[in-house]
């Protein structure tokens, strides 16, 4: 039986992490596979609350650090495993590296290795791709009005150059997203398209 892979984009808020992983979902399905979509805050009750604490500029760092990690937690045993153990290429829209990004940067009380800690027991990705975007691009990008509390500026400055630091110890990989978004996806396609293949996974529906 073949391995489906689980897939990640992550980056700055802003940097089009949905749009892509949704128009990665359909071109893939396009292709006869069987596609998972989801994402992280997740739709259970932790992940709700997760989202109302990112509003929340009082709430501890490490208590949003903690609840990410349960979230994550929840999250891949109860929905990303089960996929994939039903045949299902699974794709999140972020996943363990914004918790190293974000909440390693809130302060300098929280480290990248304690990030790690309260993750241990969640599967890793098989693919992660980094979307990289000029912070200031990506700020503009957003269309609501209620920001939560990383999106400004200077937070997402660091933020950004540690996703980059990340992504050249990790291996991952890494697309400019401030170009148009075919061109963008094209090159998300193309990513994936040889990771399958370096799996030994066949396109159902290409000769």
């Amino acid at each position: 039986m073949n391995k489906f892979p689980f897939i990640v984009c992550d980056g700055i808020d802003g940097s089009g992490t949905s749009t892509h992983c949704r128009l990665l979902s359909g071109f893939l399905e396009t292709q006869g596979f069987k596609v998972h979509l989801t994402h992280e805050p997740s739709n259970s009750e932790v992940g709700i609350l997760l989202r109302k604490y990112l509003l929340d500029k009082n709430i501890p760092p490490t208590t949003d650090a903690l609840l990410f990690a349960a979230d994550r937690d929840h999250h891949y045993h109860g929905e990303i495993k089960k996929r994939l153990d039903e045949g299902f290429l699974v794709i999140s829209d972020r996943y363990l590296e914004s918790s190293i990004i974000y909440q390693s940067l809130q302060t300098k009380d929280i480290s990248e290795d304690w990030i790690k800690c309260i993750n241990r027991f969640v599967g890793k990705p098989d693919l992660t791709i980094i979307l990289d975007i000029d912070p200031k691009i990506a700020l503009e990008r957003k269309q609501s009005k209620e920001m939560d509390k990383f999106e400004n500026l200077p937070f997402l400055i660091k933020a950004r150059e540690l996703y980059l630091k990340r992504a050249k110890s990790e291996g991952y990989q890494v697309i400019t997203s401030d170009d148009i978004i075919e061109i963008v996806q094209e090159k998300v396609q193309e990513i994936v398209i040889k990771k399958l293949k370096s799996l030994g996974l066949s396109f159902p529906k290409v000769n």
